[in-house]
């Protein structure tokens, strides 16, 4: 099941993509994507409609950010063995956790907007996590049972906010517009396999990361647990998973977005994203 948010932003509506890929409209069964209706019970009894039976929406609607209520967005770091080579950096014995503020939440083709005195704002296609059911102090084994489902998260990062202005690597990732998310939540009976996802990213039409989750240091079901550990992890919380190797960062010379860029990103299975580079104000 792929549950989206359609809307303009901040009254988004809650939707279902029915097999031929059109959205129908959930708002009789649902307030939002969000809270007790992505607990996997929830979710359950929301597959069992027939996508036939619900309103048809006009297919040109924006979307908005595929889950409501993300108190937290959690982020890690290095965690695919090619970036980590690809920038220099040591797989870290644990993984490295930081935090992107749930402001930078937005759509998966809404505008990317560069921030004042940024020259090196940079692209990474993730994995993200969307918990579903509160977890803590959780098994491995048990982990994905307090998963709702998976979607694409674009982590846009400003290297020198991030890695030369001193300080945690928060203030890097967290300018507004970072973090489009979807499009759609696809619930995990649809993805079988987390670490078996083939992901790709384009700026202006070439290439720059064509990866695949199977080289990720740390699965899903390890992050959910190992987080677990520290903080419960509540519905609507997001984790995004790291990005394989292709970042600008990475590259001989670096090389970073600009006004009039267009981004294009998308994991197989769980969708793209498109997103109009501008600077902000």
């Amino acid at each position: 099941m792929k549950l989206v948010r359609y809307g303009e932003a901040g009254n988004e509506r809650p939707g279902m993509i029915d097999a031929d890929g059109n959205i129908r409209d959930l708002s009789a069964h649902l307030a939002d994507v969000a809270g007790k209706a992505i607990d996997p019970a929830s979710l359950e009894s929301l597959a069992r409609l027939d996508s036939n039976t619900l309103p048809l929406v006009d297919g040109s609607q924006r979307l908005g950010p595929c889950v409501a209520g993300t108190g937290k967005f959690i982020c890690i770091g290095l965690n695919y063995s090619d970036h980590a080579a690809e920038t220099g950096a040591t797989v870290p014995p644990e993984p490295i956790i930081f935090m992107k503020a749930t402001s930078a939440i937005v759509g998966p083709n809404d505008d990317l907007l560069i921030p004042r005195g940024s020259q090196k704002t940079d692209w990474e296609v993730e994995l993200g996590i969307v918990i579903g059911r509160k977890a803590k102090y959780v098994s491995e084994a048990e982990a994905l049972d307090h998963v709702a489902g998976y979607c694409v998260v674009h982590d846009v990062s400003e290297r020198a906010f991030q890695a030369e202005r001193q300080g945690q690597w928060t203030k890097g990732k967290s300018c507004d517009t970072f973090g489009p998310t979807g499009p759609w939540l696809v619930t995990k009976d649809e993805v079988p396999d987390p670490q078996n996802l083939p992901m790709w990213l384009k700026v202006n039409g070439e290439t720059m990361q064509d990866g695949s989750t199977k080289t990720m240091v740390y699965g899903a079901a390890f992050l959910v647990s190992y987080l677990s550990q520290f903080m419960s992890l509540l519905p609507g919380d997001v984790i995004s998973t790291g990005t394989p190797p292709g970042v600008g960062m990475g590259m001989k010379p670096p090389r970073y977005l600009k006004a009039g860029d267009v981004v294009e990103l998308g994991i197989e299975g769980l969708g793209s994203q498109r997103q109009q580079v501008r600077a902000d104000g």
